[in-house]
């Protein structure tokens, strides 16, 4: 089994209450070959939410505590993410 992102799959989850459909994932979970998961939504955070950039390097450095992620308005949301992850 594949775990994707529900946005993916045309769930408006994104930040901004969108999504980002791709065909051939949705035929994946038609198909029983994937199934759907938020990392965000998992972690606490709701839809829509604000923005969030890794600030310090990348997913890994956040991972190894070296990088964190940092919501537009400079909240330090690295822990939730973590948590979703």
């Amino acid at each position: 089994m594949i775990l994707v992102s529900s946005c993916l799959a045309g769930l408006e989850v994104r930040y901004n209450g969108t999504h980002c459909f791709d065909k051939k994932i949705r035929q994946m979970i038609e198909n029983k070959l994937a199934i759907t998961v938020c990392p965000e939504l998992l972690g606490g955070f709701s839809t829509p939410r604000e923005p969030a950039e890794i600030v310090g390097g990348n997913g890994e450095d956040v991972l190894d505590g070296k990088a964190k992620v940092i919501e537009k308005s400079g909240k330090d949301v690295t822990k939730l993410y973590i948590k979703g992850a």
